[in-house]
């Protein structure tokens, strides 16, 4: 089966429904197609129940789809509204073949499970998952839990383990920021008219003084501050929901860098060896889009992400273009979508409009 299309995208997550959307407000014909069976499957299939989104509803509202009035400020995983254009058949599984003119590759930069190389992990005795495959710390009460990685999703993962009674620890490997909704909120409201580094420099002081000292347990603050470090690495600070307040406490173990695991030891660089029963991998993702893409040199790297840095990063050569692979804030993916539209509207002849 062979079909035509103006413009194919790639990934039915955020990026490719903002886009879709504003194709749709330019009249402009496009099919996208994914390879889950769900739209923003990441947000559906491969998030923890707890989770809510740690930005304010403004910073988050996809292009002509605003949050209602009396919607939470902070949006649960349950109620999180998209569109879904659909591609394929997922009960017949009718492969369909697009033509198209023009290519937006949308799979995002969060599409496979990342975990680390680490010595001995595939004989460890017991139970290795990512972040995608938890949803709930319930199951494992009572159980030695290590979790590494210390972004937003491995401490609040380290949080939900310990409320529910599982013996906690968590790997902090890097610097990182910590703070809190109402800070990250106030910084992302006023960078829009202050610069920078004078609202980082307000975020942290905010941020020290509601947590006071956390290098004494383990966390250190990077040097670059939160928005900028944002901006330049894509890393983002972390929103505590109570995890601090369970290290503080010493419920919740922080501990070193791994160096290898033996059965169910875990020995880490200091020479520190723990026992564990469970290890929960919060390390990220990575993009997938070089394995499926071809040819597509002119736009991505090694890595599958844009080789150009933002704002150049969005168009290759021959009609192939990007949405939101790589971005420095989550709120500019409904105004780049809607960009993105209008400027692809420029490079369609009349006729095909």
């Amino acid at each position: 089966m062979e079909e035509q299309t103006v413009v194919l995208i790639v990934g039915a997550g955020p990026a490719g429904l903002a886009t879709a959307a504003c194709l749709t407000k330019l009249s402009i014909p496009h099919v996208i197609v994914e390879r889950e069976d769900s739209s923003a499957s990441l947000w559906r299939n491969r998030a923890y129940d707890r989770l809510k989104l740690h930005l304010a509803k403004e910073f988050c509202e996809l292009p002509h789809m605003s949050y209602p009035a009396d919607a939470p400020t902070y949006i649960p995983k349950i109620s999180r509204k998209c569109w879904f254009s659909v591609a394929r058949d997922v009960a017949t599984s009718v492969v369909v073949r697009y033509t198209t003119r023009f290519l937006i590759v949308a799979s995002g930069e969060n599409s496979a499970a990342n975990i680390p190389v680490i010595p001995g992990l595939h004989d460890f005795a017991g139970e290795a998952i990512h972040s995608s495959r938890f949803k709930s710390g319930a199951v494992y009460s009572g159980k030695n839990v290590l979790v590494v990685g210390c972004g937003n999703s491995g401490m609040e993962i380290a949080c939900d383990l310990a409320s529910h009674g599982a013996n906690t620890s968590i790997v902090v490997r890097s610097p990182v920021h910590v703070m809190i909704k109402e800070i990250i909120r106030l910084g992302m409201t006023l960078v829009q008219h202050i610069p920078v580094n004078v609202v980082d420099d307000l975020l942290v002081r905010l941020a020290n003084f509601v947590f006071g000292d956390l290098s004494r347990h383990g966390i250190v603050r990077p040097k670059t501050g939160p928005l900028q470090l944002k901006a330049e690495t894509g890393r983002s600070a972390v929103i505590d929901v109570g995890t601090v307040g369970l290290i503080k406490k010493g419920i919740i173990k922080v501990l070193g860098n791994i160096s290898r695991i033996k059965g169910s030891i875990v020995e880490f660089e200091n020479g520190r060896e723990s026992a564990f029963d469970v290890i929960v991998f919060a390390t990220g993702y990575k993009s997938t889009a070089n394995t499926w893409l071809k040819n597509g040199e002119s736009m991505l790297n090694n890595a599958g992400l844009p080789k150009q840095e933002f704002p150049n990063h969005w168009k290759g050569a021959n009609g192939l273009y990007c949405a939101w692979l790589v971005l420095p804030w989550m709120p500019r993916i409904s105004p780049v979508a809607s960009c993105l539209a209008t400027m692809h509207k420029c490079d369609v002849p009349d006729k095909m409009n």
